[in-house]
């Protein structure tokens, strides 16, 4: 999403009981920023990620891919930034896949002492 007033930026784990999920402008390509998050009826939860450390590439501002490329597995749908201040040698880069697991996503972040956050349990009824 961005950073906000603090500086801080915030990121939104979608988690869905299906990979068969579809937003706006999903197939643009580039992204370019065009996409929107997947249709309300697949989300299930939602954590937020607050971390001013934490700088990540996102796919839906690319430049060169689109969301399905993401879902098709030739990138990922965010990485951590090349920093100077961090050796990936010593600390693993945060990488973060179409398709992970609720408990994937935790453990990734756990192991840099980062707890997501569910603010919001999205509950869709028909």
């Amino acid at each position: 999403m961005g950073p906000n007033y603090k500086g801080d930026n915030i990121y939104e784990f979608i988690f869905s009981e299906t990979l068969e999920v579809w937003g706006d402008n999903w197939e643009t390509k580039p992204a370019n920023g065009y996409p929107t998050p997947p249709d309300v009826e697949y989300i299930k939860k939602v954590g937020v990620l607050t971390n001013g450390e934490i700088n990540l590439d996102l796919v839906q501002d690319s430049d060169v891919f689109s969301m399905l490329d993401s879902m098709d597995g030739v990138l990922s749908l965010g990485w951590e930034k090349e920093n100077n201040d961090i050796d990936f040698s010593v600390i693993k880069r945060l990488v973060f896949k179409f398709g992970e697991t609720e408990q994937e996503v935790k453990d990734k972040l756990y192991e840099r002492d980062i707890v997501l956050e569910f603010e919001k349990k999205v509950v869709y009824e028909n």
